[in-house]
């Protein structure tokens, strides 16, 4: 079975990333905008009560933060994604590392960005022409994020919630 972990944004920054989703990203029908906290893994299903338990207990110690939202960016030329740059901030930056010590065997290949993706598996011509208009775009965000979730894939390709876990609370 596969699983995730992610922060889903407010339904407005969720609505502002389906906006360009829905033409851009072809993931759109199968998960709702998301922060990957960890990238989706293979376990047992019979595994899913131990992550969630090693997450209560990484939520209760860890505090609300803020999520800002300032740009439209891209990780070209490494890979043609289009997304929303998240600030960086420690409790996010702390709250990512503490999920990967405790439930992530392998190092990913990349460095951890904060993101929210609004499009991706462009060709170079497409990615160039919707960079290129979108990265002028305005965007300033903020909100409080004082939760994150556990996902598994259903047999269909979607994602749906396991488990969610509050920030701050035993």
């Amino acid at each position: 079975m596969k699983f995730g972990i992610v922060i889903f944004p407010s339904k407005d920054l969720q609505d502002f990333a389906n906006s360009y989703r829905k033409r851009y990203d072809p993931h759109y029908a199968l998960i709702t905008p998301h922060l990957t906290l960890l990238n989706a893994f293979e376990a047992p299903e019979e595994e899913a009560g131990i992550f969630a338990e090693k997450l209560q207990q990484i939520a209760a110690h860890s505090n609300p933060f803020t999520l800002k939202t300032t740009k439209v960016s891209s990780f070209h030329p490494v890979n043609n994604v289009i997304y929303l740059k998240v600030e960086p901030v420690d409790e996010l930056i702390s709250l990512h590392e503490e999920i990967n010590r405790e439930l992530n065997e392998q190092k990913s290949e990349y460095a951890f960005v904060p993101h929210i993706t609004i499009g991706q598996k462009l060709s170079n011509d497409e990615h160039s022409d919707v960079y290129g208009a979108l990265r002028m775009t305005k965007v300033d965000h903020e909100e409080t994020i004082d939760r994150f979730h556990l996902l598994y894939q259903l047999e269909n390709g979607s994602w749906t919630v396991y488990e969610t876990f509050h920030l701050g609370k035993e």
